[in-house]
């Protein structure tokens, strides 16, 4: 089943999310292995990040394979905190 997660960085920009995406997607016309969709963009007070991923084990691979070792490690302009985290399991995904 689809799982997505949402993160919201609070006071995040466009600048940071762009430094976030070049460091932890492979290219930017292509989704990492597993993920389905990617939307981001301002929102209230921030910067919220929606993806979808094939399975909440296609998710998690990706967070504890690429983005925390990427943002461990440091990324550059990115975000200073971490986000405010939700996630669900898919019910309905329409392409």
């Amino acid at each position: 089943m689809a799982y997505a997660i949402v993160h919201h960085f609070p006071g995040g920009t466009k600048e940071q999310y762009e430094a976030a995406l070049a460091a932890v997607h492979p290219a930017r016309d292509a989704l990492p292995k597993g993920q389905v969709f990617h939307a981001a963009g301002p929102s209230a007070g921030g910067w919220t990040i929606v993806a979808v991923h094939e399975s909440k084990e296609s998710w998690e691979r990706f967070r504890d394979g690429t983005l925390r070792p990427a943002f461990d490690k440091g990324i550059k302009g990115s975000f200073s905190s971490s986000p405010q985290e939700s996630a669900f399991e898919v019910y309905n995904l329409q392409r």
